[in-house]
C-alpha cells in the first residue's frame, strides 16, 4: 500500500513528552514520543478509549523528528541547549477545598468521591523542554491520509504538545506530501522563513553506524485506563 508523507511543526513555549515518567516526577524527552505524536492525532479526531484496532493501523508509521536551534543559538549555546533549556515546575497537589470543609482539612487530599485519602499536600516535580521547535515528518497510509489531514486541521478536541498546558503557538499541520524528499523539502522552507538551524535528528529505525541509538518504549498498543506500550530503537543524529 502507498503511503503519504505528513509534515508537522511543534513549537511551543513549553513541551513535555514523557517516555518512562511516574506520577511524583514526570520526566520529558528532549523529542516528541511516537504515542505522544499518535495521540495527538487521535486527540485531533476525537477519538477516545482503548483504540486497539486505530492504534494497530499507526504502529507501523515510521516518524522522523528534526529539533532545530535559533541561529544565533547555534554556536554559543548549543551545547548548553538541553540543560539550560529544561523547565522544572513543583506542583502542588491535595489542597482544594469546598464551603463544607473547614480550614483543618484545606490541605487534605481527596479521593474521586469527595473522602479523604488519608495524605496530605504532595508535590510532584514536572518537567518542561522551553522554546523548542520540532518539524516531524510522518509517515501515514494512504486510505487514512485525507481524513488525519482534515481533522488535524479541524481538530475535535484540543491538541496539545504533551501535556494539556503546552499549547502549540504554529499551526501543527504542515502539509500532506507523496515523497519523504518532498516533505524535508517544506521543512527546510520552514526553518528558511524562522531562522533555524537543525540541532539533531531522530530516526525510527536502529542505525549504529551514523548515530547514537536508544530504545523507548513508546509505541502505543493500547489507550484508556489501561495503557499499553512496546519497546522501538531509534537513532539519534547530531548535526
Amino acid at each position: 500500500m502507498l503511503n503519504k508523507f505528513f509534515v508537522l511543526w511543534f513549537e511551543a513555549p513549553l513541551q513535555s513528552w514523557g517516555n518512562d515518567s511516574k506520577f511524583w516526577r514526570r520526566d520529558t524527552l528532549k523529542f516528541p514520543t511516537k504515542s505522544g505524536i499518535i495521540g495527538l492525532i487521535l486527540c485531533a479526531l476525537g477519538k477516545t478509549g482503548a483504540q486497539i484496532e486505530f492504534l494497530e493501523k499507526l504502529s507501523l508509521s515510521k516518524i522522523t523528528v528534526f529539533s532545530y536551534l535559533n541561529t544565533y543559538f547555534k554556536d554559543k549555546l548549543r551545547k548548553k541547549v538541553e540543560r539550560a533549556y529544561i523547565l522544572r515546575d513543583f506542583h502542588m497537589i491535595g489542597n482544594g477545598y469546598n464551603e463544607e470543609d473547614n480550614w483543618m482539612e484545606m490541605n487534605t487530599l481527596k479521593k474521586l468521591d469527595g473522602k479523604s485519602s488519608g495524605a496530605g499536600v504532595k508535590v510532584t516535580q514536572r518537567f518542561y523542554l522551553q522554546d523548542s521547535k520540532f518539524g516531524v515528518i510522518m509517515e501515514v497510509p494512504v486510505n487514512l491520509s485525507d481524513c488525519l489531514e482534515e481533522a488535524l486541521k479541524m481538530p475535535v478536541y484540543d491538541i496539545y504538545l504533551g501535556r494539556k498546558n503546552c499549547i502549540p503557538t504554529d499551526f501543527v499541520f504542515q502539509g500532506c506530501f507523496d515523497t519523504h524528499k518532498e516533505a524535508e523539502e517544506k521543512l527546510s522552507q520552514v526553518c528558511i522563513e524562522k531562522k533555524l538551524d537543525l540541532d539533531f535528528t531522530v530516526l525510527d529505525e536502529s542505525l549504529p553506524e551514523i548515530g547514537d541509538v536508544i530504545s523507548l518504549n513508546d509505541i502505543p498498543i493500547q489507550f484508556g485506563e489501561e495503557k499499553k506500550y512496546r519497546d522501538r530503537q531509534v537513532t539519534i543524529i547530531e548535526a
